[in-house]
């Protein structure tokens, strides 16, 4: 890495690690704290990702490679490793909202996702539960989407209250989904980063500098609602194309989806770019 990049990279990270920061700092968890999670993060991957093609990974790579002193290394690596949080709960619940919404046999003729009973009739909540996350209890994911305001009851019947799989209020819930997003969009980043051109995958952003305070709500409004239309038709071309449990056959298989966010920052005249929106 040259002199020029190493100082780019070291400049983002440091804006990655601001909210971060601000993160940690309003629950409570210090510097003291985050440095260990950091080194012994970086003795995991060092380790897992970082050996030599045909070697076993040694101590002494390890604290070349990360800078620790092979006492801290092995102190680290005999920790046992962080626990992550796993998506499959994430996903899972997503893959039965995204079914609802794509779905015509879940959906009314207009093309809305229908309301549907617990078990009560056809289609209803639990056969779209066995349909798309067979393995899971309909009960249970009914009241997790519930608690999460995924979903609501009106009237003895399921209705579906966002696009999405959105942990609403639950904080617990929204640590879970900043350690998967934020990972995978980072990933993303990695990815382009070592890819040829051909092989990037989509990074996009589109962004105004110098929007009036007052047009922020409308297109907060405009934005969400072009965004669900087209979560809707990569939902539809998920469903048609994805294999659900079935992972017969000698093909490669991948996790893959779009993610969008929207941005609002406020700005000072001093730091409003000139060039006005940009992508």
């Amino acid at each position: 890495m040259t002199e020029e990049v190493n100082k780019h990279l070291l400049r983002a990270i440091r804006r990655i690690l601001r909210p971060i920061a601000r993160i940690l700092l309003r629950n409570g968890v210090t510097a003291n704290v985050f440095q260990e999670m950091s080194r012994k993060v970086f003795v995991d991957v060092a380790f897992e990702e970082f050996s030599i093609s045909g070697k076993p990974q040694t101590l002494a790579r390890v604290s070349v490679i990360t800078g620790l002193n092979r006492k801290e290394v092995a102190r680290l690596h005999s920790q046992d490793s962080i626990v992550e949080t796993d998506p499959t709960q994430w996903n899972r619940a997503g893959t039965v909202l995204a079914g609802w919404m794509s779905d015509q046999q879940f959906r009314s003729n207009a093309g809305f996702p229908v309301d549907l009973s617990f078990a009560e009739g056809t289609p209803n909540f639990s056969q779209l539960v066995k349909k798309y996350s067979g393995d899971m209890y309909p009960r249970s994911v009914a009241d997790e989407l519930l608690r999460l305001g995924a979903i609501e009851e009106v009237e003895g019947r399921f209705r579906l209250a966002h696009r999405g799989y959105s942990p609403g209020a639950d904080p617990a819930a929204m640590m879970d989904i900043l350690g998967l997003d934020a990972s995978e969009f980072i990933e993303t980043i990695d990815h382009n980063i070592q890819s040829a051109t051909n092989e990037k995958l989509l990074q996009v952003k589109v962004l105004a500098n110098n929007l009036p305070a007052s047009q922020l709500g409308a297109f907060n409004d405009y934005s969400k609602r072009v965004s669900l239309r087209a979560m809707d038709e990569i939902v539809e071309w998920l469903n048609d194309h994805d294999a659900g449990r079935d992972f017969s056959g000698k093909d490669g298989r991948f996790s893959v989806g779009i993610g969008m966010f929207q941005i609002n920052r406020s700005v000072r005249a001093e730091n409003a770019s000139d060039e006005g929106a940009e992508s």
